[in-house]
């Protein structure tokens, strides 16, 4: 039985103290329901390949964790903008780190997909999801040095999205980990997330 670190259910008033935000939005609440982030428009987390840009201020609200670790969230979904995303992030700097999200692509499928950046260069993996789905949940489990992500499919079963190394990562060091939202575009993007949950793997 894994032995729980840190259980954010969003029920109380003030956030636990263990918490902390990088780049925080300006309108962020606890509602019934969980934590509602609204991120501030042009707000995003990428860094060179391809689109030749930087980009460093999403909002990150995140523990540190050392060892291994298993971190669960549920985010409910109302996009307003192209690439409008929310979901988990693990980071060691703003050259190494980890995103994972649903991604809003108006006209067609959204994106499931997660970015790993190592070195300053950001990859990024895909693949396509019902604009229907409106709740995402995502999980990210820290193994030594190797990152699992998975994500729970309609028929409740944990499907593997990504297995990743990222090279700053000594398996040891803690990590920055917890929720993130971003909007590269505009504003308008809601984001609501259920809890967050991190459990001792192993």
């Amino acid at each position: 039985m894994n032995t729980l670190i840190l259980h954010e259910t969003f029920e109380n008033p003030t956030l636990d103290s263990r918490l902390r935000w990088l780049n925080p939005p300006a309108n962020w609440r606890i509602e019934p329901g969980g934590l509602v982030i609204e991120p501030d428009p042009e707000t995003d987390f990428w860094r060179k390949t391809h689109y030749g840009f930087v980009a460093d201020n999403g909002h990150f609200l995140f523990a540190e964790i050392e060892g291994d670790f298993s971190a669960t969230t549920t985010v409910h979904f109302a996009p307003a903008h192209q690439y409008d995303q929310a979901g988990l992030m693990l980071r060691i700097s703003a050259e190494c780190w980890l995103k994972t999200s649903i991604e809003f692509e108006p006209g067609g499928p959204n994106q499931l997909g997660a970015v790993i950046t190592n070195g300053g260069y950001s990859d990024w993996s895909t693949q396509d999801i019902s604009p229907e789905v409106q709740t995402l949940t995502v999980r990210a489990t820290r193994e030594g040095r190797t990152t699992l992500v998975e994500y729970l499919t309609p028929a409740g079963r944990w499907s593997q999205l990504r297995l990743a190394h990222l090279h700053q990562d000594d398996g040891v060091t803690p990590v920055q980990v917890g929720l993130y939202a971003c909007s590269p575009k505009g504003g308008g993007f809601r984001a609501q997330f259920e809890a967050l949950k991190i459990e001792r793997a192993g």
